[in-house]
């Protein structure tokens, strides 16, 4: 979809020249285009970026979760949160789609799931650790193993729901 719309981020590593050459290209697909490094450092901000993406998600899911199960109605408190310094576009985009409980598959929990992988071993080989990103993989195992691998990745939230016997939107 973001191809199609010329609104994709990319982010891609080499040499200069190299860039220059297929930008026309990449400019077809998306407008923030940036040149981040050499050969594979375009991977490595793609893995960076899951990781924040998998973290604010579970932030979101965690978040929503708290307010509703401490009798605060979720969608009144994301449009709350909205206004404010915790904004972003995963409350904006996938706080509704836990509030609305449509899990419908933009990006699958098993493309993160391969994603969050290539960021574990890649933390391994670096030899140092990346416990919350570890944390949001085990919750997309989760929900891999209760039927979700081909859930939105918002579904995250699922996984938090059974461990509080909660649903964000209890009468979803």
């Amino acid at each position: 979809v973001g191809a199609k719309a010329a609104s994709l981020t990319i982010m891609v590593g080499g040499p200069d020249k190299a860039f220059e050459t297929v930008k026309p290209l990449f400019e077809k697909m998306g407008k923030n285009i940036t040149l981040v490094g050499g050969n594979g450092d375009g991977q490595t901000t793609k893995v960076a970026n899951q990781i924040i993406v998998a973290l604010t998600i579970q932030a979101v899911g965690e978040a929503l979760l708290f307010a509703s199960k401490a009798g605060a109605d979720p969608a009144k408190v994301r449009q709350a949160l909205m206004g404010g310094f915790a904004n972003s576009r995963i409350l904006e985009v996938h706080g509704e789609r836990m509030v609305k409980r449509t899990f419908d598959p933009g990006f699958r929990i098993e493309l993160h799931q391969k994603d969050l992988n290539l960021a574990l071993n890649g933390a391994r080989q670096l030899q140092m650790a990346l416990p919350a990103t570890a944390v949001a993989q085990q919750l997309f195992s989760a929900c891999a193993a209760n039927g979700g691998a081909a859930w939105d990745h918002s579904a995250l939230v699922k996984a938090l729901e059974m461990m509080a016997n909660h649903t964000v939107m209890p009468d979803a």
